[in-house]
């Protein structure tokens, strides 16, 4: 699959990492001389950052081309995305451009922020609204406007990069994210104006409180739950009236005049001038993963956890039979290392978990298994570490059953380091299959017994 990207700034460098990292091959073309350093900065964060989001490794990387013409580039594309400036002549001068050039199974999508589809298309151009969310590589949330088929397409297609479509049931000026940051956006002018906030207070009032209940439960399920027990319908008789308070200044805009701008640029730089962009995108990333993955681990997933959880079941390493077993690929995520600069022990036994989890599976003792009240428990565990393992790094687990007879298993583990194949640690796990009523060792299922005891027969003489 190819896409290709005209524009290669914040977003298009954006698209092109979250494209590429999934497998896709992607082409560029931007004629600003220094497109190539800005997306290869993007890539360089990207590669840094969304392989954190999973417990394994996400497909081959793509090859990612530059193009000094267009029609180079969007040559056999599937996707294109333009991310241009957001000039209403400009995107139709380029949509009218790739009428022509464009495949025309192509899905063309434009970033735009604020325009519709009707204005886009009113020149005889096809482009659908698909406007993501910076920074492009981690945010799931793509907010898709036009044609329904297309749409429907297009949603298909950003699932399958670990996206979140959300279709736009009537077109509408800037969409519906961008609605709501400009009410926020609008009231802060307001309160720096005044002289009722700086723009790191404003910034706190945001990171300390609600934007943590915004990001796992969104606006209406947070006021659902303060309504308490009795809901929703609590909640509004109790704060509706406010809405005819003067709490906010969103029917009027401040002036934008050069000394407000001075005053917000100056505050902004006072915040966190100390800290260079490319610092900043980096903390940024590291705080998304984190609470990302935290949204993750909770059941199904809550929020957007739920998004990557979804989209990680089709990532797993394929297995076989054969002797060994890869059981893991995967990177190592900035919040597994500790003080010391390296993977924490604790972490090494995640990965060895991991890998029993998928031989499980193997087996058929997988989720309906479980749910039908058996399983395996560890009962035993030796791990030796034998090398440092730090953030970023691609690692993969090979596994063995050494031993697979009624109630037992066990499973020999070796973790490497991917770009050297050196071994950063072995694990032998002894297992015990257990009824999860009485919570004592039982006999597995007749099927997950002969595919274990025929499993071990196999490994054992591949190890002969």
């Amino acid at each position: 699959m190819k896409a290709a990207i005209i524009g290669g700034g914040v977003i298009g460098g954006g698209w092109a990492a979250r494209f590429l990292l999934n497998g896709w091959d992607v082409a560029v073309f931007d004629p600003d001389p220094e497109a190539e350093r800005k997306i290869s900065e993007v890539m360089d964060n990207a590669r840094r950052a969304l392989p954190g989001l999973y417990e394994t490794a996400l497909p081959t990387e793509g090859k990612l081309t530059y193009h000094a013409s267009l029609p180079e580039a969007v040559a056999d594309a599937d996707w294109v995305q333009e991310s241009v400036p957001e000039r209403l002549d400009l995107k139709h001068k380029v949509h009218a451009s790739l009428m022509e050039l464009a495949p025309e199974t192509a899905i063309i999508g434009s970033s735009t922020s604020g325009f519709k589809p009707s204005e886009l298309n009113e020149k005889g151009a096809r482009a659908v609204v698909a406007h993501p969310f910076n920074p492009v590589y981690l945010l799931p949330l793509i907010e898709l406007v036009g044609d329904a088929d297309t749409c429907a397409r297009a949603a298909d297609i950003l699932r399958g990069i670990g996206m979140f479509p959300l279709t736009v049931r009537k077109e509408i000026d800037a969409h519906i994210a961008d609605r709501f940051l400009e009410a926020v956006w609008r009231e802060a002018l307001w309160l720096v104006k005044d002289g009722i906030a700086t723009t790191e207070e404003i910034d706190e009032a945001i990171r300390m409180g609600f934007g943590l209940r915004w990001a796992q439960m969104g606006l209406f399920e947070t006021y659902r739950v303060a309504g308490g027990e009795a809901g929703m319908k609590h909640f509004m008789a109790q704060f509706g009236p406010c809405l005819s308070w003067p709490w906010t200044k969103l029917m009027d805009v401040p002036e934008f005049t050069d000394e407000l701008v001075d005053l917000i640029a100056g505050q902004s730089d006072a915040q966190s001038g100390h800290m260079s962009i490319r610092e900043l995108e980096r903390l940024r990333d590291d705080n998304l993963v984190s609470m990302l993955r935290a949204l993750k681990a909770r059941g199904e997933g809550s929020g957007a956890g739920r998004v990557i959880r979804n989209h990680e079941t089709g990532l797993w390493p394929a297995m076989s039979d054969e002797t060994p077993m890869r059981t893991v690929a995967r990177d190592v995520p900035i919040d597994w290392t500790d003080y010391n600069g390296h993977m924490n022990e604790g972490r090494y036994g995640q990965v060895f978990s991991d890998a029993a989890d998928r031989v499980m599976i193997h087996v058929g003792a997988d989720a309906d298994y479980i749910a039908s009240g058996l399983s395996y428990f560890t009962a035993e565990t030796t791990i030796k570490y034998l090398d440092e393992c730090h953030a970023g790094e691609a690692v993969y687990v090979d596994s063995t059953i050494t031993l697979g007879e009624g109630k037992k298993l066990r499973l020999w583990h070796e973790m490497k380091r991917a770009s050297d194949g050196g071994t950063l640690a072995t694990c032998d796990q002894f297992l015990l299959h257990v009824d999860l009523n009485t919570r004592k060792s039982c006999p597995p299922a007749p099927a997950v017994e002969a595919r274990v005891e025929a499993l071990a027969k196999l490994h054992a003489k591949g190890d002969a």
